[in-house]
């Protein structure tokens, strides 16, 4: 009977040692909780900011939608694609948000854009804080 239980708490042991590794890659290969709460933002969040933010017309909501869509299908297409080096997905994610930032600036007028660039210069302070650019990191102001 107790050798059962020795061999349970050394397999329990056994066990938890392998464990740790994933858990610890868990917590901070995702980043801080803001930085996946931004992340995770779906394409409606996103734009209901935005439309608070900027007061978007319902026409300009309109042609947001699927710049937005198309962001997020490119970036997520992009995670998945593995044959390509960290670095040049990271460029890759840099031009998908810099053509991103081009097409909404093209939709917005002139108080909006001022408001747009504000937004993104203070995104960008945050994630410079956080020790890195990720996907978002630049803006593009023409």
């Amino acid at each position: 009977m107790k050798k059962n239980a020795i061999r349970l708490l050394i397999s329990a042991f056994v066990l938890a040692a392998w464990s740790l590794p994933a858990l610890a890659q868990g917590t901070s290969a995702g980043g801080s909780e803001e930085g996946q709460r931004h992340a995770m933002r779906s394409v409606d969040e996103r734009l209901q900011h935005m439309t608070k933010m900027l007061n978007l017309s319902d026409d300009q909501q309109a042609k947001l939608r699927p710049i937005l869509q198309q962001q997020q299908d490119q970036v997520a297409s992009l995670k998945q694609n593995t044959s390509m080096s960290q670095q040049d997905r990271h460029a890759k994610f840099q031009q998908i948000h810099q053509d991103t930032q081009q097409k909404i600036r093209g939709l917005l007028n002139d108080d909006q854009k001022a408001k747009f660039d504000q937004m993104q210069d203070r995104h960008k302070g945050h994630m410079g804080k956080q020790g890195g650019q990720g996907e978002t990191g630049s803006s593009d102001k023409q």
